[in-house]
């Protein structure tokens, strides 16, 4: 993953639809709670592999359609997914050269980060989220990170 990779259209619409579909689809409370964020998560990953594919429009797109997917306050996950794209953005070829155990690291960090904007902005519109089963899709979201991976860079390897 040395340098930015051509990505078809087709292929990011895809990975986004399922993604949007795994994020709304519904699941018994308890297991709810421990749905990673797929959107975001690949969203990450078109940021890190083709940053000119998944750039922050596409970041904003995702954004927004979750967020009226799942009939949330319009545009909370738009400016998440936005910041956290930019992060990526900004350190793509430093994270791109990482070995894949400082890779988990990293995607900790940005899902811990996305997660805390998200109860920023729900403390700022008065729908304070305070249990801490808020926190489990950063750590399910992290250990799903080398799966996903894993598939999406042998599927482009196959290209």
């Amino acid at each position: 993953m040395t340098r930015d990779r051509h990505v078809p259209s087709a292929l990011i619409y895809a990975c986004s639809l399922l993604a949007l579909l795994l994020s709304a689809l519904p699941l018994p409370a308890s297991f709810a709670m421990l749905r990673p964020d797929f959107l975001l998560l690949t969203v990450i990953w078109f940021a890190l592999t083709a940053p000119r594919a998944g750039g922050l429009a596409f970041a904003f797109a995702a954004g927004l359609l979750l967020d009226a997917f799942q009939g949330l306050l319009l545009g909370e996950h738009a400016f998440s997914f936005v910041v956290i794209a930019y992060l990526v953005h900004r350190f793509h070829l430093q994270v791109r050269m990482f070995p894949q155990a400082h890779q988990v690291l990293t995607v900790l960090a940005l899902l811990f980060f996305y997660q805390f904007i998200l109860f920023w902005i729900d403390g700022v519109s008065g729908h304070p989220v305070t249990r801490w089963a808020r926190w489990l899709p950063v750590l399910t979201g992290t250990l799903f990170w080398p799966l996903l991976d894993s598939v999406l860079s042998r599927f482009m390897a196959r290209r």
